[in-house]
């Protein structure tokens, strides 16, 4: 019989996943379409730069995850770093391709931790063998590697008021006095958790 303790992994996974791509959607919204696709300074990449390799990355990683390399052939990573030529609806649903590949994943990994046969998987990436934790885990630093440069590229070019998506300057002490021993001391929404 598979216990909680084998599913926790896979489900601390998924809920840090998600809190990244509240974050990264709470980030964007706030960004114009110029400022999506501005440079703050010359060798760094754009928000939407960032976004399009994290949608190739995902999608390469864990499309076929199971019986592919997590580097597809045909992924042309060196392109994900060129200027983004359409609009933001396509490189948003480009990056939610990848997200949602990345989704699919984890929820395959869930029902293999159900049956206990998680541990025992081994897929490749690079040509390089990992275990299940090990590549959602390695999917997960990169994940938050980029998610912060977006938050930091995006406080550079945005104009205007910005809203925090971590406990504001100066409101720590409010933060823990309202949300202490609560799963919303740990959330950037906790203001939309408190009951």
């Amino acid at each position: 019989m598979v216990t909680g303790d084998e599913l926790a992994w896979v489900d601390a996974a998924a809920e840090t996943i998600a809190s990244y791509r509240r974050m990264i959607d709470a980030a964007v919204v706030q960004l114009s379409d110029d400022e999506l696709m501005e440079l703050p300074a010359g060798g760094i990449n754009s928000v939407a730069t960032v976004l399009r390799h994290l949608g190739g990355n995902l999608q390469s990683r864990w499309t076929s995850f199971l019986t592919t390399d997590g580097e597809k052939p045909d992924r042309n990573r060196d392109n994900e770093f060129q200027p983004w030529t359409q609009g933001r609806s396509e490189l948003l649903a480009y990056f939610d391709a990848g997200w949602s590949a990345l989704e699919q994943a984890v929820a395959t990994i869930r029902t293999l931790a159900e049956k206990g046969t998680a541990s025992s998987q081994r897929i490749l990436i690079r040509g390089e063998e990992h275990t299940l934790a090990q590549a959602l885990f390695r999917s997960v630093t990169h994940l938050s590697y980029h998610a912060g440069q977006i938050m930091m590229v995006a406080r550079m070019v945005h104009q205007g008021e910005w809203k925090w998506l971590t406990v504001a300057p100066g409101r720590s002490a409010d933060h823990n006095a309202t949300t202490w021993g609560t799963s919303a001391s740990r959330s950037i929404f906790a203001e939309e958790e408190r009951p």
